[in-house]
């Protein structure tokens, strides 16, 4: 199984920002709400479980498993 490298919350805003994508439209895309991945890229969502921890595993800042 391949693991893909581990990104920062800085590289991720960039990286959206690179590409013009809001964090509003990434986050209705991946059905997440807009304010939980704020949180999440701000630090203030502690990610540990719950739709904190799957937005941080989708986005490749945190290693985990998505258990539906």
């Amino acid at each position: 199984m391949k693991t893909e490298k581990l990104r920062t919350r800085e590289q991720v805003l960039s990286d959206f920002k690179r590409k013009g994508i809001s964090l509003a439209s990434w986050s209705k895309k991946n059905g997440f709400s807009p304010v939980t991945v704020f949180q999440v890229l701000n630090g203030t969502n502690s990610c540990s479980r719950g739709v904190g921890h799957k937005i941080a595993v989708t986005l490749r800042i945190k290693e985990g498993e998505i258990v539906e």
